[in-house]
């Protein structure tokens, strides 16, 4: 598992691992405009929000960015954000990031799961969860 100790830190690389979400499901979260108008769309339509807190400086980041990509499309039924911690360094502060890539599972704004790091199999675990209890929930 990787993580990368959260730091403000930006390095010039010409592989932007946010830009690997573009056309996807997975939506960038750049303003706290944008944060606030997923999690208001993600509650009226009754879904669960994965929260990417993540950094472009990051190794791990980037290797489980396409992964994360992967599992939006497997799981169209959850929301997916991903954050870009320097950014929005104060709101990420506000959720307590101290390494990226951390994932925060919310269901109406309210987080009920976590994990740090670049856990593949513990992600898609999180992620089945997530999406059960989506399902139990529209049932």
């Amino acid at each position: 598992m990787g993580l990368c100790l959260f730091k403000n830190q930006q390095e010039n690389d010409e592989s932007d691992h946010f830009a690997a979400f573009d056309g996807s499901n997975v939506s960038l979260i750049t303003t706290r405009e944008s944060w606030d108008q997923k999690l208001s769309e993600a509650s009226r339509d009754g879904k669960i929000v994965v929260a990417n807190f993540s950094a472009l400086w990051c190794s791990p980041c980037r290797t489980i960015g396409p992964y994360y990509r992967e599992l939006s499309e497997t799981y169209p039924s959850l929301m997916f954000l991903v954050v870009d911690v320097d950014e929005l360094t104060d709101f990420s502060n506000s959720w307590d990031v101290k390494a990226t890539p951390t994932f925060f599972f919310l269901k109406d704004g309210q987080q009920f799961d976590k994990l740090v790091g670049a856990n593949k199999p513990e992600l898609q675990n999180k992620i089945i969860a997530a999406s059960d209890l989506a399902a139990r929930l529209q049932n």
